[in-house]
Order: C-alpha cells, then structure tokens, then sequence
C-alpha cells in the first residue's frame, strides 16, 4: 500500500449510529468505491468485510469497533467502523477519542434515534468534528428534510443541508449538489462495465430547480453567519465560487459551527463517492485540530505534542485485540513515529516495551509496514504490559496522555467450570476478554467462591460468554444475569478509631477520625484531606484514601460496592516508632466498615433509559407494561408514524423485556436502553436481594 507521508492529507474518521442505521453497509461500501474491496460484502449474509468475528455474522450486527485504511484522491483515509448497540458503547467511546472527525449515520425513515444521541453526545465530548449523511432515502417513508429539521431539534445544532435528493423512496435516483448545481445520478452499478463508476453528473432537473435554488440560497446565509471572511463577502454581493463555499464548510465544520448535511442510500450504492469526496473536503486533518495535552508523570503542569515526526513519540493504545499469536495494540500515534525493532515508554506503567510488528489493519488482516508516524493509526505487536488507555513515549521526554473513560457495568453473571482442567481454562478465558474489553469485569465472589462475570447489558455478556465457549472451548455452567446492585450510606456519621497492636517488636499504631457523609451523583467515593498541623504525616494519609476506596469497592455490609460517599480526613493522631501504612489503612478500613453500621446503609439499582417505538395500535398494552416494570414515562412522541416512548425503568424489571415486547406488539415493537443512574431501591427490592 502507497505510503501517505503528507499529514494533511490524513483523514482519521468513524461512522456512528444507532444500531441498523447503515453503518458497515456504508463502510463496506466505501471500501469498494476506494478500491480497498473487490467486491460489496453484505451484513444480512454475514459477509461483511468489517464484521469478521463469528458472532457479529451470525448476529448481523457489529460488536467491535473495526479499523481500515484506503484512499481517495489523494488522501489516506484510516476508518474504524464502530458498533450501533447501546451494550457496545465503549467500543465507540474509545474510537471517537482517537479520531479527527466522524460521520454520523441517520436512517431516512427513523431520523434521530435513541442511540443516536448517545454517540452524538460522545462526539461532542471530544469535540470530533462530523458530517450527517442520511442514509435510506429510498425506503417507504423517507424524508431528507424531516430527518434535517430532526437533527437540528434534538441536538440544538446547525446542520446545513448541503445535498438534496432527485426522487423519493423507491424513486429515489440521486442527489443534487447545492455547492456546484449539479445533479448525480446513479445507476445500478452491474449495469456498467465498470461498477465504480455508477453515475453521471447533470444540469439539474428543471422540476427540482426551484427548491435547489432555495435550499443553496438558505445554505450560503447559515455559513455566512458562521465564518466571518464569507459574511463579508456575502454582504459586499461579491461573487461567490464554489472553492469559496467549500474553504467556508471545511472551516465552519473543523470550528464545530455547523455540520453539513448529505443524503444517499448506500445499500443502492448511491450516494457514497459524494460523501468520500465530503470526508476529504470538510472533515480535518491531524494538522487542524488541537495539538494533544498531557501531564508529565511525576511533574506538574500541561505539557503539547504537535502533529509533528519532529516532536517527541506521544502514541495512545486504545484498543487491544488478544490474538492467539500475541496481543495486538491499536495505537494513535499523536506526535513523533514509531519502527519496527524500537524500545518504547510506558509512562502509566513505567515499563519499557519493544514494537516487534507494526501493521496496517483491515479489519482482521493485516499489511506489516517497517515505520508509522504522526497522526497515523496503527496497530502493532510486542507489547507486554500495555492496556487500553497506556500512553508510549520517549522515556527522556516523558508524557501522560488522558486515557479513556469507561460506563461502570450493571449487569453480571456467575460462571462455574466443571472440572478443574476446565477452570485453568476459564480463567485464561476471562484475563484475554477482559484484556480487550475494559466494560468486561470478571471476580471471585469472596463469600460464594464462584466466579462473577459483569457487563453493559444481557446482549454484552450473551456475546462474551458465547466466545468463551467457542472460541475459548471453555466448558462451564453459566448463571443467569443478575443487577449490579450497589449501596450508599443513609446519613452523615463521623467515626473515630484506632488500631493499636502490640507485638514483641515493633507494634502497629493508626488513628483516623474521619467524617462520611452522602455525596448525590459522585459514584465513586471521593476522598478529602483536611488534616493541618501534621497530626498524621503525608505518607499516611495515601493508605487512608487507598483503605477507604479498596473497602468500598468490595462491599461491607452485604458484598455490593459503595458509592455516593465522600470521606474527610479531619484529625487523627500517629506513633513515631510504631505507625505504618498498614496501621493507618486498617484503621480506615475499620473506619468504614463502622460508617455502615452506624449510619445505615441503603440500597442502590441500576436505572436504564428506555425508549421503545410500537404502531399506535399497540401504545396501551406496551405502556401498561412498561408501568408494571416500575416504569417513570418522561415523554411520548410520534416520529414517522411510529409512537416513540420514553422513560427510566430499573435494570432489574428490563429482564425478558425482547420477548414481551415482540409477543404483545406481533414483532412490530423495538427498544433500546442504556445506563443513566443509581437509584434507592424500594424495600421489596431490598428484601429480595438479601
């Protein structure tokens, strides 16, 4: 493969949506016209190019975000293709941090849709530039407009439509280009000789001259309130090329003042060669956006690495594959260039690794290369101790790169081998899974000895565990799913005590007085020292914070974890012989495990937000359900003639809920949830968890 060496010819980019919305149609799709494919793979019949793992073909969806590389024109496009199930969210979450630019897939007919605005809202965490392509346009009940004025509502942005669809639905033949005023249109691509180029470009129909006119009138005014150089330009009624409207897009949507609009059907091969030209005009280089920001790991203060082969190596590993041959790292190289044979820095785990294999990927292929530099996506092979969320560097110019954060799990399941040979294997099992997928937690239970798996949801650990069992040949007894429940502490205590021990050497001494108090949407336990005076020494009070985080992590009263609390160190005492870590942690451990007692403890459960689209026909008995299942409705809605219903239901009432939805709605009904809060659990819940 042609090596790009100019960065800003670079594009890294990921296609997000709501689960079905088109995304590796669309890939697969690009892949063709890009010539990275010789052929369209489909996802119905399980041959999709970018959804190789056994389960995704059978299940026809996308389970793991999936990286390529291909080239259009002459730009290097590096594309990971992400999964559109709320249960694999992660897998979108540490893709678009990595990523320059996105495009987010929208269905003509469904519009905005729930997972939609989730991974809209992870867009926005990054601040990931994005075009929306609105895919589908020819089934029965597209509107390109709707799905615009849709986009525009539900996430308060600027989106300028810059295409418009020839025809509706199963009319649907091309799209107008409102920046050139011309029309593509496409044909069915095994009509020609040569597929990939399967249409002509036109003078627009003379029918659709009217509102084209409008639509590119009403796109110059929004970029022109958007970048100041078109404004003027617009307002002195200069003449305006189409270099000038596209140098205008690419600066308003690198800015994030607005986001273009395009519309095709990728299943129909319409469409696509557009939105790959879009990619290249509008989305950014490595070069345009922000250099990246990390911490030196023992100094403090901000430290920039440009996109740049002459800065210092700064690469993030944020996905990891566990291959039978060895661990496979997906790294993004922000600054510097790593080859084939180098020694790297660990800086989050102070270890030096070495690169054995740097490789291109194509979804489970692989094109070994010798050197990779800055603004690539690479994946590579050697290293030992690296994990999802590490930063390499050069051990003389040190950096800490932010790693990515991860949703805490809400559901889990027990799981028993049946020999002991069987239990080595499961363990191996459960360390590679959890190596790859940081929302995959796998424990023993202290008190029932069993192992525990725990994941984002019944369609995660379905998936998990059917991996153990054949990929791994693992030979286990699975549980049925159950909620990860948690707990708080019902009111604020303060708790004084002491470990004193004596031995015949030297004893152990700690003394803590801390204060607990509930602390509403922390989550994790937050810890505070107000010690003056040196009543405890520095080195202390790091074994008071780690005891408290550690005892609320497993559990005191009744093995679920504590959250919600914040503890402050206010006084305490030591023992200038005697003190030690170990005092003072046990001290603090003793500490909480008093709190509880004292101040009660209440129970936490896992609370999803729903949404569920049923026929009108339907909407009472799926909302008397809904109300069964302790359901909070926050809204009802109509979208495309489908009645949308929203709300917050506990995790633990969700179970089953495919089945009973298909049965009362005859399979027209469909829903998706994710996780949105912790919240006090009636005393029936209580009661049946004890």
């Amino acid at each position: 493969m042609e090596k790009i060496l100019d960065i800003s010819k670079l594009r890294n980019i990921g296609i997000t949506a709501h689960i079905d919305a088109g995304k590796t149609t669309l890939t697969e799709r690009i892949l063709f016209y890009t010539g990275r494919a010789y052929k369209m793979g489909e996802v119905d019949e399980g041959t999709a190019t970018m959804d190789w793992m056994e389960e995704e073909q059978k299940r026809g969806i996308t389970i793991t975000a999936a990286a390529t590389t291909c080239f259009w024109g002459d730009c290097q496009i590096n594309i990971i293709d992400t999964p559109g199930h709320v249960d694999f969210t992660a897998e979108v979450e540490r893709s678009l941090r990595v990523l320059d630019g996105a495009i987010c897939v929208f269905c003509g007919v469904a519009g905005v849709q729930a997972q939609s605005e989730t991974v809209w809202r992870q867009a926005d965490k990054y601040k990931v530039p994005k075009l929306c392509f609105v895919n589908k346009l020819d089934r029965t009940g597209a509107d390109f407009l709707r799905v615009v004025a849709d986009v525009k509502e539900k996430f308060r942005a600027k989106a300028i439509p810059v295409q418009m669809p020839v025809g509706k639905e199963r009319d649907f033949i091309g799209c107008i280009d409102l920046i050139g005023m011309k029309a593509w249109l496409f044909e069915d691509p095994e009509a020609k000789k040569d597929p990939t180029k399967n249409y002509e470009i036109v003078d627009v129909p003379k029918e659709y001259l009217p509102e084209a006119a409008r639509l590119r009138e009403e796109m110059i005014e929004r970029i022109a309130e958007e970048v100041d150089w078109f404004m003027e330009k617009y307002l002195r009624e200069e003449p305006i090329t189409e270099e000038d409207i596209k140098k205008a897009i690419r600066q308003g949507t690198i800015a994030l003042r607005f986001i273009p609009v395009l519309c095709g059907s990728a299943f129909k091969n319409k469409g696509v060669q557009m939105l790959l030209d879009a990619v290249c005009n509008y989305l950014p280089s490595p070069l345009d956006v922000p250099p990246i920001t990390g911490t030196h790991p023992q100094k403090e203060g901000k430290l920039i690495r440009k996109p740049s082969v002459d800065d210092p190596l700064a690469a993030l590993a944020f996905k990891i594959f566990a291959d039978k041959h060895g661990d496979i790292n997906y790294l993004r190289i922000y600054s510097g260039k790593i080859r084939t044979g180098q020694r790297v820095y660990n800086s989050r785990k102070d270890k030096v690794e070495l690169v054995s294999r740097i490789y291109k990927m194509h979804a489970n292929e692989r094109e070994q290369i010798e050197e990779a530099v800055a603004g690539d996506i690479v994946a590579v092979v050697g290293l030992k101790d690296t994990v999802t969320g590490d930063t390499l560097c050069d051990r003389q110019n040190q950096i800490l790169l932010e790693p990515v954060r991860f949703p805490e799990t809400v559901i889990s399941m027990a799981v028993e081998p049946k020999t002991q040979a069987e239990k080595e294997k499961l363990v191996y099992a459960l360390e590679r899974l959890k190596k790859e997928d940081p929302t995959f937690l796998a424990r023993m239970n202290s008190e029932t000895g069993q192992l525990i798996m725990s994941g984002m949801g019944e369609l995660h650990l379905d998936v998990l565990k059917n991996r153990m069992l054949s990929e791994f040949k693992v030979d286990a007894n699975i549980g049925t799913p159950k909620v990860a429940y948690k707990e708080t502490i019902a009111r604020a205590v303060e708790i004084e005590e002491k470990f004193i021990q004596q031995t015949g050497g030297h004893g152990q001494y700690g003394h803590v007085v801390i204060i607990f108090e509930p602390c509403k949407d922390a989550h994790p336990v937050i810890f505070e020292n107000k010690i003056v005076g040196g009543a405890i020494p520095r080195q202390y009070i790091k074994s008071v914070a780690a005891a408290i985080v550690d005892s609320a992590q497993g559990g005191v009263s009744s093995g679920y974890p504590l959250i919600n609390i914040k503890a402050t160190l206010i006084d305490g005492s030591h023992h200038p012989v005697d003190s030690s870590d170990l005092a003072f942690y046990t001290a603090a451990s003793r500490a909480l495990t008093q709190c509880v007692q004292r101040a009660g403890s209440v129970l936490l459960e896992p609370i999803m937000k729903v949404e569920v689209a049923v026929p009108e026909i339907y909407l009472g008995d799926v909302l008397g359900d809904l109300n069964g299942r302790r359901a909070e409705i926050q809204e009802l809605g109509v979208s495309s003639g489908v009645r949308i219903i929203k709300g917050l239901v506990p995790l633990a009432e969700m179970f089953g809920y495919t089945t009973a939805l298909r049965s009362s709605t005859s399979g027209r009904g469909s829903y998706v949830m994710e996780p949105f809060d912790y919240r006090a659990a009636p005393r029936e819940v209580y009661a049946g968890t004890a």
